[in-house]
């Protein structure tokens, strides 16, 4: 099993399209909890959500492709764009 990184920037002036499938987006995520390790938005310098970033355990990347691709947020047109990156631990532990 390999950790990926995936990191998502939301389109400009995007706020409303997320908060409007952010409920959709979660339900989502917590029906993959098999392969999310970590997830949460990146943040503006107000506190608004402005991004994505997640941490997948998946035996290979056609797996974080297709579970991107099946996001809410991602069917919404909300991010500008995305970037999958294979990961390693070097500090710390992931659950």
């Amino acid at each position: 099993m390999a950790t990926f990184a995936l990191i998502c920037l939301d389109k400009p002036d995007a706020l409303e399209l997320r908060l409007a499938n952010r409920e959709a987006h979660l339900a989502f995520v917590a029906a993959h909890r098999d392969l999310v390790r970590l997830a949460g938005p990146f943040v503006g310098e107000g506190g608004q959500m402005i991004g994505s970033l997640f941490l997948i355990g998946a035996p290979d990347e056609a797996v974080v492709r297709a579970f991107n691709a099946a996001d809410p947020y991602v069917r919404a047109g909300l991010f500008e764009r995305v970037e999958l990156r294979p990961w390693r631990v070097t500090v710390g532990q992931l659950p």
